[in-house]
């Protein structure tokens, strides 16, 4: 993805267990659950007792295009299993950011290279799908299905031609149409949804590879964002994320026309509904409208991720990223005005082609002017049909590294001496995971912190509890349940 903040590598394989996740959703709640009663009524047979895994690279966008794709196999009667070779159908949702990420798809489509492979369907989805096309076909002829996220409406139609015995299938339109949700979605979290609200992005940054794989911005209809909100909180969630590469830039195609601000007004007024989180931001269409709404409603989350990539001005202008760093900090200016206080995450990119000591040292300084609360920092790793491909004075990989190993060393500073601040505080957090050891307990913050606490009961996943903060590392905090 362009700016959104990268998570772990996540395998969506589903759960019985109902702390862990839920099997699938519809647009309406009510034939969902009756779908999900009578899943064995989706059976054909030529899907009857076939399984299916899904291993996901990249950020919430690509978690939720795997929701998506997870959906409309549970739709077809496919069963979800956690062991890859296990699986009947086994779909990789790739993201091609960086270089490693790409290669590691590779790598995984390897093991199913032979006998491994026979026999299945093996499909790559996703950014590198888009991106590489028919070559994955070449280089993995095993592989069955290349689709990229704009074509995951059509999935119902390409299974069905690979079910009836296609050998190779794909779809890689560049979808237009503001509709480009699935009809069911399959839900991995219990507790917070996420929601794309715009696909796409027409920033063109000169590293970025998402106008080439997702298409230009395209945004849902306020009318339809707000009735699914509705839908998700009937089904008991109370926590949703907007998703969006730019979500910012959201711009409602309805009568309505809804501002981004209004939207988030309008989603954070839902019964049910107790927080409201939105990634990623841009910074050339954040305004004061957007602070102005976390101030006024408290279930709009204190968090905003602002991505800056680079603390240089000049840096900046290579990058084609339409601000300047003193337009930037601006904006930073006008989130520390809020009554609230917002923590701000960003991304940062070392080693741009040309990159000097001195362009280097203005995002050190950087980091000291504003005191990130968490930092996503990365190498700069060429993309296929960018022009930062073919720029000149590249880096090397141990100058890469090495500052990325210094920018990394005084966020680390920066974050511990924010969070010991914080010692003595006490927090609403949402419980989302059970510790290693039993009794130990993890949630977020509405500033999105992570904190870790003790407690012997034993049903506390999903609740919202108070957390006197006694400690605090650079990455999380450690309190006591009031």
């Amino acid at each position: 993805m362009s700016d959104a903040p990268h998570v772990p590598l996540a395998s969506l394989t589903g759960s019985a267990d109902p702390a862990v996740g839920r099997a699938f959703s519809s647009l309406d709640p009510q034939s969902g659950l009756r779908r999900l009663a009578a899943a064995e009524d989706l059976l054909t047979p030529s899907t009857a007792g076939k399984s299916f895994h899904i291993e996901t690279f990249g950020c919430q966008m690509n978690v939720h295009d795997s929701e998506k794709v997870a959906g409309v196999l549970l739709e077809r009667g496919y069963s979800p299993v956690d062991d890859p070779l296990a699986a009947d159908v086994i779909f990789y949702n790739t993201c091609s950011i960086r270089e490693k990420a790409a290669q590691k798809v590779f790598s995984r489509l390897g093991q199913h290279r032979g006998p491994a492979g026979r026999g299945k369907i093996i499909g790559v989805l996703g950014c590198v799908a888009q991106q590489e096309g028919e070559e994955i076909f070449e280089r993995a002829p095993w592989v069955s299905l290349v689709c990229g996220s704009a074509s995951y409406r059509r999935l119902p139609d390409l299974l069905a031609e690979l079910e009836s015995g296609n050998r190779r299938v794909m779809g890689l339109d560049t979808d237009t149409d503001e509709t480009f949700e699935t009809e069911i979605t399959r839900r991995d979290n219990p507790f917070r949804a996420y929601l794309t609200i715009i696909e796409g992005c027409d920033k063109a940054c000169s590293y970025c590879v998402v106008p080439y794989t997702r298409g230009p911005e395209r945004s849902r209809s306020s009318d339809s964002i707000l009735r699914e909100v509705r839908e998700l909180a009937s089904l008991g969630y109370s926590e949703i994320q907007l998703l969006g590469q730019t979500v910012n830039s959201y711009r409602d195609p309805s009568p309505r026309a809804l501002s981004f601000a209004d939207l988030l007004f309008a989603v954070a007024e839902t019964p049910g509904i107790r927080r409201v989180r939105f990634t990623t931001s841009h910074p050339r269409d954040f305004g004061p409208d957007i602070v102005a709404a976390i101030d006024a409603h408290p279930s709009i989350c204190d968090h905003v991720h602002l991505p800056v990539q680079s603390g240089s001005t000049s840096v900046l202008r290579r990058m084609l990223r339409t601000y300047t760093r003193d337009e930037y900090l601006e904006k930073i200016a006008m989130l520390r005005s809020a009554r609230r206080p917002i923590a701000i995450s960003t991304d940062i990119i070392v080693g741009f082609p040309g990159e000097n000591a001195n362009e280097f040292s203005e995002t050190l300084s950087l980091l000291d002017l504003v005191q990130y609360d968490q930092i996503f920092s990365f190498k700069f790793s060429p993309r296929p049909h960018t022009p930062a491909e073919h720029m000149e004075d590249a880096l090397s990989e141990e100058e890469k590294g090495s500052r990325l190993s210094e920018l990394q060393e005084r966020q680390r500073e920066i974050q511990l001496r924010r969070n010991q601040s914080f010692a003595g505080h006490s927090f609403e957090v949402l419980v989302d995971n059970r510790g290693h050891k039993s009794g130990q307990w993890a949630g977020r913050t509405s500033s999105n912190r992570v904190v870790n606490f003790a407690s012997p009961r034993p049903d506390l996943l999903g609740q919202y509890v108070q957390v006197r903060v006694t400690q605090a590392g650079p990455n999380s905090l450690l309190g006591d349940l009031v």
